[in-house]
């Protein structure tokens, strides 16, 4: 669970960073969501498969892309939603993330398989 933590801290860290510089550099904040969870899911699927849940190759890779497909969507819908109520696009991803971060924990630990964290395959 510390480890699943720690990445996430990392993980979250990068696809914030990826996402403010992406609005800053001009892109609209759905464009910048985009890049960040394309660039985000081959980082975090990296970490995650072989720091916490000691997952060897690409098996659950597909799994984890619609996890990440679900995650996208909720993002993106509440990202329109708070930019439509005026609140800036850095403000409204950052009021978003821990809403994301629980169902990201969820997800991906069902697709990653909770019950096997320290098992090697």
């Amino acid at each position: 669970m510390l480890r699943f933590l720690a990445v996430g801290l990392g993980n979250t860290a990068f696809g914030y960073s990826v996402y403010v510089l992406a609005v800053v550099a001009g892109l609209t904040p759905q464009l910048a969501l985009i890049l960040q969870f394309v660039l985000g899911v081959l980082w975090n699927y990296t970490l995650h498969a072989r720091l916490v849940f000691s997952v060897n190759g690409w098996t659950r890779f597909p799994l984890y892309i619609g996890a990440y497909l679900l995650i996208y969507t909720i993002n993106a819908t509440s990202l329109r939603i708070l930019l439509a109520e005026g609140i800036g696009p850095l403000l409204a991803q950052l009021l978003i993330l821990p809403f994301i971060v629980a169902l990201s924990w969820l997800l991906i630990g069902r697709v990653m398989g909770f019950r096997h964290v320290g098992r090697v395959r």
